[in-house]
């Protein structure tokens, strides 16, 4: 186990304080990746040698440091490789860090639906289901060739790897990207899918402002939606063109969330992240004679003059898009 992926427990919209926490890994081992908004992967093979301590072990050392030096906590999952351990931190839990040993993953994955599995989205879960390929045992017990008439030539050799344990992916070293992210919890566990679009419609609304106000353009929309089960799932859309249009971000976010085909989920939070950010005076924007579209980028520009005159509550994100 020398693969450590951490999830600190920030607040909402305090993801200012993670370059702080990968300093915190970064005394342990150069070798750190930042998953923003909360997360990083941290390689410590030679962490292990050099402190004499295993990564379950330094994992409780991190804890501590966190909490004791910023007030936050973490959950961690440790694993051979990146693959595994960002697998075992969906059933780790503060204080209880879910280890796989290199000599229990077959184990490990035997049982998780293919769902669980990174990469393998809801219209591959489903193919694989239909054929009785419903779990990692049995997906890594299917010949290749099977697989492959499946979901294709390369999805069905990676799909094949994965369930039985092979993990290719390694920690690549970064920073933190240049990014926004907003998030809407909801105060009980959320069933209803009106309720997640008015969410994913208040998130959007906020992001694009916040764009708009620092002169910035995105080129990537990433939407995470976060379960009762504590686990999540993220999705990312490149967008047309770069913008900070409101309206052209959420509907890049309903995409993504129709496109999960959720039933019955009981969804605890979604969080939209808008990535790829550059100087809006440097993009491109295609022309549109759609009179709709004008009369909503008229009313983002004087919302804005709203905000920067009276605050940014002058005008709630989204609202005059609803």
């Amino acid at each position: 186990m020398t693969i450590l992926c951490v999830r600190f427990q920030l607040p909402p919209m305090y993801e200012a304080a993670l370059p702080q926490l990968l300093g915190l890994l970064e005394e342990f081992t150069p070798v750190v990746e930042a998953l923003p908004p909360d997360g990083a992967l941290a390689d410590l093979r030679g962490a292990e040698r050099y402190f004499g301590r295993d990564a379950v072990e330094l994992a409780s050392v991190i804890r501590v440091r966190s909490l004791a030096l910023y007030g936050v906590d973490c959950v961690t999952g440790a694993g051979p490789g990146p693959m595994l351990a960002r697998m075992a931190l969906r059933d780790a839990r503060p204080g209880l860090t879910r280890a796989v040993p290199e000599g229990g993953v077959r184990e490990f994955l035997a049982g998780k639906p293919v769902v669980a599995l990174p990469g393998v989205g809801t219209a591959t879960a489903r193919t694989l289901c239909e054929y009785g390929l419903d779990t990692l045992g049995r997906v890594a017990a299917a010949p290749l060739s099977t697989l492959q008439r499946l979901v294709g030539a390369k999805a069905g050799r990676e799909l094949h790897e994965k369930a039985q344990g092979v993990d290719r992916g390694r920690v690549v070293p970064n920073g933190v990207s240049r990014s926004l992210a907003t998030e809407r919890p909801f105060a009980r566990d959320e069933l209803d899918p009106g309720r997640h679009r008015r969410a994913l419609l208040s998130a959007a609304g906020e992001l694009g402002s916040r764009l708009r106000a620092v002169d910035k353009v995105c080129r990537t929309l990433t939407l995470t939606v976060r379960y009762a089960d504590r686990s999540a799932t993220t999705r990312s859309r490149t967008l047309k063109e770069p913008t900070a249009h409101s309206a052209a971000l959420t509907r890049a976010a309903y995409g993504m969330y129709e496109a999960l085909g959720l039933q019955r989920a009981r969804v605890r939070s979604l969080s939209l992240r808008a990535e790829g950010l550059a100087p809006a005076e440097q993009a491109s924007h295609q022309l549109t004679f759609d009179p709709v579209d004008e009369k909503a980028r008229r009313i983002e520009e004087v919302a804005d003059r709203a905000r920067a005159k009276f605050g940014p509550r002058a005008v709630m994100p989204g609202s005059l898009a609803a």
